[in-house]
């Protein structure tokens, strides 16, 4: 059983690892189709990444080791985040330590050190980035976890494999609670992922671009880890959505190593559709204002608040 466990952490971490460039490509491929563009690869983040591996690092003179070492930092937080998330299998060795609330907690270290080394070097773009980073965080975290509050009050745990387990057991039906909840989850989504209507991933005007503000000093490997953690972070939201949402086709703990084979096909299929509703989403929205943000994650935590609410009085 312990072997089997420990089988089912290393192949989803592979995958998580590997796919996050795919998935990355994937969304920015059907983004162009919906938008009538010339489709990049898919395999192009990929490239980019080994690309920036082979490039001699500049670094500013100014730079103190917290700028040098926040790339490893940012990065190792968001593999141990897909160490938690129960992607293809529940069985997981970190299960006793797989508790959703500090999966919120390992996305909120990520932040403050990728706001820190922004900040760092002393740039007004990286201050400027920085500076709504922490808005946008401070303001997506409290609807996160209510979002998560819901779920565990439905299984009577926190801890995110029991949690997909519990629903994945249960009678398919509509749950309003679940329902609204998702809508939030999806808003939160947008905003930490950094993806239109808060920001756009491709732009690097100066006025409101806010993650790629905070890259600007970085270059090669260090870059590189930047933008791998940034896709894998992409990938982890998506799969907490699927944990959360569409927990059918995840292998259960004694599901074996059929089952956790079975499900790696499952997860594709997941993140294509999410992939493709994703860069839907994105081509019908406008930018907001960057003063809009509040007004967004304030909405989406009033969903989240709702879905809380017609669980405690309804039930459902």
């Amino acid at each position: 059983m312990k072997a089997f466990q420990l089988l089912t952490q290393a192949i989803a971490l592979i995958v998580a690892v590997a796919a996050a460039p795919l998935f990355q490509g994937w969304v920015n491929k059907c983004r162009a189709w919906l938008q009538n563009r010339s489709a990049p690869g898919i395999w192009l983040p990929f490239h980019n990444i080994r690309k920036l591996f082979y490039k001699d690092a500049v670094i500013a003179d100014g730079a103190s080791p917290l700028f040098r070492g926040a790339p490893y930092l940012v990065f190792g937080a968001m593999v141990t985040a897909a160490a938690i998330i129960p992607s293809m299998g529940s069985a997981l060795p970190l299960t006793a330590a797989a508790d959703a609330i500090a999966l919120v907690g390992l996305f909120a270290t990520a932040r403050v050190f990728l706001s820190l080394a922004a900040m760092d070097i002393g740039t007004g773009f990286g201050s400027l980035g920085a500076r709504r980073e922490m808005m946008i965080g401070f303001l997506a975290e409290p609807a996160l976890l209510m979002i998560i509050f819901v779920a565990s009050m439905i299984s009577s745990t926190t801890a995110l494999p029991a949690i997909t387990e519990n629903l994945a057991a249960r009678h398919l039906a509509l749950y309003p609670s679940l329902a609204f909840t998702a809508i939030a989850f999806t808003m939160v989504l947008l905003a930490e992922n950094a993806r239109i209507p808060i920001d756009n991933p491709t732009t690097h005007l100066e006025l409101t671009m806010i993650h790629e503000a905070m890259l600007l000093e970085y270059s090669a490997r260090h870059l590189a880890l930047m933008e791998w953690a940034a896709a894998l972070k992409l990938l982890n939201y998506a799969c907490i959505g699927f944990a959360l949402f569409i927990p059918w086709g995840i292998a259960a703990g004694a599901g074996g190593a059929t089952a956790l084979l079975a499900a790696i096909p499952v997860l594709g299929a997941k993140l294509a559709a999410a992939g493709a509703a994703l860069a839907l989403i994105e081509t019908v929205s406008a930018k907001l204002r960057v003063f809009r943000a509040p007004e967004f994650l304030a909405t989406a935590f009033l969903f989240a608040v709702l879905g809380l609410l017609v669980h405690l009085l309804l039930g459902a």
